[in-house]
């Protein structure tokens, strides 16, 4: 990683921005094309300023077709440009799934190493502001049960900037998920974990390599995005209590670095893991295994994992917060665990 010379408070859909910009200026095979990525500057703030500064030629508006929006991204990608294009919402990936699934995940193992994808595919997840089934979803384990893609999700705007950078620079198709929530947008009651300090220099965060996102003795938990945001908030009241969460920040799904988890499950002896994504055959049920095949015995508690129940994402406010993991849901849990 590189040294950072110079810091600065930036909200993430900011920093996400910068990232794309400053490869931009230093690779002119660099595009973006996307639904409102240029005037608008994305729905979520992820491409702001960038079509002043580079023009549409480079910052491309696209009609509203999702698979033409991936599939040119392919067709470039393999003549060896770096584009990025944007999916406005994940929701929206069953429209263009054949481009996804067969051709930008598949091309360079069907070539036989031939042909490379150096593409990003960034994509908007997360609910908790009543947008409903069809636009809250984050679906991280859809794209990570998928071979041939690394899949990524940065909480910070720190991790937003660097592993945007380092998406734009691999050579393989990497899908990029930014969360709407930790892009600091006002209309979305910001939170403070939305803002955060980001060197001005160009660096890059390693793709597959979770973050130690607080230190503890007592119990480990995994989340990812939102979900860190609350395990930390939930820490800091356990903490309270005499009770050390080591909270992991995932960050990557594809690659999954199990060691940092293995490590702190040798540590801790007991584990959470916790998901904005549905419950069933999802990132919960791969950490949870993963623990159980290498590091059942180190475990004093059975493994627990929280998730979002196998039903929509429901419009109501009630409903919506009975459904999706919380601060208060994940201090109950730990407190349960521990108690037992």
């Amino acid at each position: 990683m590189e040294t950072a010379k110079k810091e600065r408070m930036l909200t993430g859909n900011k920093a996400m921005a910068e990232g794309i910009a400053q490869e931009m200026e230093q690779n002119d095979d660099v595009f973006v094309l996307g639904e409102d990525v240029g005037k608008y500057g994305g729905i979520f703030g992820s491409t702001e300023g960038l079509l002043d500064k580079f023009g549409p030629d480079r910052i491309m508006d696209t009609p509203i077709s999702e698979s033409a929006i991936v599939g040119s991204a392919i067709g470039a990608a393999t003549e060896g440009m770096r584009p990025i294009a944007e999916l406005m919402f994940t929701d929206f990936f069953g429209v263009c799934m054949d481009q996804i699934y067969n051709h930008m995940a598949k091309i360079h193992y069907m070539s036989g190493g031939n042909v490379k994808v150096p593409m990003v595919l960034t994509t908007a997840v997360g609910g908790e502001y009543n947008d409903a089934a069809q636009h809250s979803q984050t679906l991280y384990a859809t794209f990570a049960h998928l071979p041939g893609m690394k899949v990524v999700a940065p909480t910070t705007p720190y991790d937003l900037k660097g592993m945007m950078i380092s998406a734009i620079r691999d050579d393989n198709p990497v899908v990029f998920m930014f969360h709407k929530t930790l892009q600091g947008l006002g209309w979305m009651d910001p939170l403070e974990a939305s803002v955060g300090n980001v060197p001005e220099d160009a660096y890059t965060v390693p793709l597959g390599k979770a973050n130690v996102a607080r230190e503890g003795s007592d119990v480990t938990i995994v989340g990812i995005q939102m979900m860190t945001v609350y395990a930390l908030e939930a820490a800091e009241r356990l903490a309270e209590e005499g009770i050390e969460a080591e909270v992991i920040d995932l960050r990557s799904l594809v690659p999954l670095d199990k060691e940092t988890i293995l490590n702190s499950v040798r540590k801790t002896h007991n584990i959470l893991v916790v998901d904005e994504d549905y419950l069933s055959y999802g990132m919960t049920s791969e950490i949870s295994a993963v623990v159980a095949e290498e590091a059942l015995y180190d475990l004093d508690t059975p493994i627990k994992r929280m998730a979002i129940p196998d039903v929509p994402i429901p419009y109501s406010r009630p409903l919506e917060q009975h459904v999706v993991p919380s601060a208060e849901k994940i201090y109950k849990q730990v407190k349960d665990m521990l108690d037992s």
